[in-house]
């Protein structure tokens, strides 16, 4: 299961340079000048996580698993992006097969590195990206509510269970708001994902400040900040600058001495992962063994049946049970046979809501 998340943002705001650093490669090209990104950019990293270096320990895994989240890097949008200005319309297309948005937002001075706005102002910049998203949902929308009521008129009922949800979405829309605050969106969320729509998807705001910035923010990001509380998004702040120069150091040893002498405890590309996979409300499950300790990304809220499927369709398909032990009773126990000895196994049914942490052996017949 493959959860993507899309990195868009303003020609010239660090979108690329982020890119490169997260995944450790020169794949993007990053330039000072619009439009350097021909094609979006698509990568899948490691969603940090140090419960698998501890199960594999135990378990003398021969080897561990990460699970991964995908970024895509879509070129940067401008003002007119809904009407096919710059790169506009081939890029929108790009953003509609994300789960979220990671939108980057300049908050950094640099003379050396034009604006297409012409000074720093990362609010309205959010508000320009936002209004071309906004506007590209409405057109096309528009067109789809008018062909979905004709269909509704000759009986289709698929067209009849979308048009109520397609009005809510064009009434917020057409007074200047973001599909997603429409009340159908967390109401009947999976029917309204269906409706593609770019201002449905959830945002984690990225403020991209400068290399003295990085420890403690400036008015800038702290402006992005008051916009994600506003909206109930998620933000982080990173220096995309540093994460480059991180990339680059080889072992971890380098990389903590680099960000102490920083003020920085952890990279902020760390951050920015496990930021997006919670974005995406998803939680792991964990396997462990001597061949390998591996982490399973899953929508919070899955059946156990359901994903014991993301390890292979046979494990559903023959389900008989979960074998669960929760991770930090594993680690105090020792293990799996000291963890079932001292009782902290469960054994669960096809319909157990797995939870995040959970230590998984999945019993099946095919």
């Amino acid at each position: 299961m493959g959860f993507r998340c899309g990195i868009v943002g303003l020609p010239n705001v660090g979108k690329s340079t982020l890119f490169n650093a997260l995944l450790r490669t020169q794949a993007a090209q990053a330039a000072n000048y619009p439009f350097c990104t021909i094609e979006p950019n698509v990568g899948r990293v490691a969603v940090p996580d140090p419960r698998l270096a501890a199960l594999a320990r135990i378990s003398k895994s021969e080897k561990t698993l990460a699970t991964q989240i995908e970024f895509v890097d879509i070129a940067g949008l401008v003002r007119g992006a809904s009407k096919g200005e710059g790169l506009g319309n081939k890029f929108l297309a790009n953003i509609r097969e994300v789960d979220a948005v990671a939108h980057v937002l300049r908050c950094f001075v640099d003379g050396d590195i034009t604006h297409v706005e012409g000074e720093i102002d990362p609010d309205r910049d959010a508000e320009i990206v936002e209004t071309e998203l906004m506007l590209a949902d409405l057109d096309s929308l528009e067109r789809r509510a008018a062909q979905a009521e004709k269909r509704a008129r000759g009986g289709d009922a698929e067209a009849k269970a979308a048009l109520p949800l397609m009005e809510q979405a064009l009434a917020a829309l057409r007074d200047g708001k973001a599909a997603r605050t429409c009340p159908a969106a967390k109401a009947e969320p999976e029917k309204f994902k269906q409706l593609q729509l770019l201002t449905a998807l959830p945002v984690l705001y990225v403020a991209n400040v400068s290399e003295a910035d990085a420890a403690t923010g400036n008015a800038f990001s702290a402006a992005v900040a008051r916009r994600a509380a506003k909206e109930g998004a998620a933000h982080v702040v990173i220096a995309a600058a540093i994460e480059a120069e991180i990339s680059l150091l080889a072992e971890d040893s380098e990389r903590a001495e680099y960000l102490a002498s920083l003020g920085l405890e952890e990279a902020g590309l760390d951050r920015l992962v496990r930021a997006g996979y919670a974005l995406l409300d998803l939680v792991t499950f964990l396997t462990t063994g001597p061949k390998e300790t591996r982490a399973w990304t899953i929508p919070r809220g899955m059946r156990a049946q359901d994903a014991a499927g993301t390890i292979h369709t046979d494990i559903s398909r023959g389900f008989i049970a979960a074998e669960v032990i929760p991770f930090a009773d594993f680690i105090a126990a020792g293990g799996e046979a000291q963890a079932k000895a001292q009782g902290k196994m469960r054994l669960e049914g096809r319909d157990y809501i797995v939870q995040d942490g959970d230590v998984v052996l999945f019993r099946f017949n095919v």
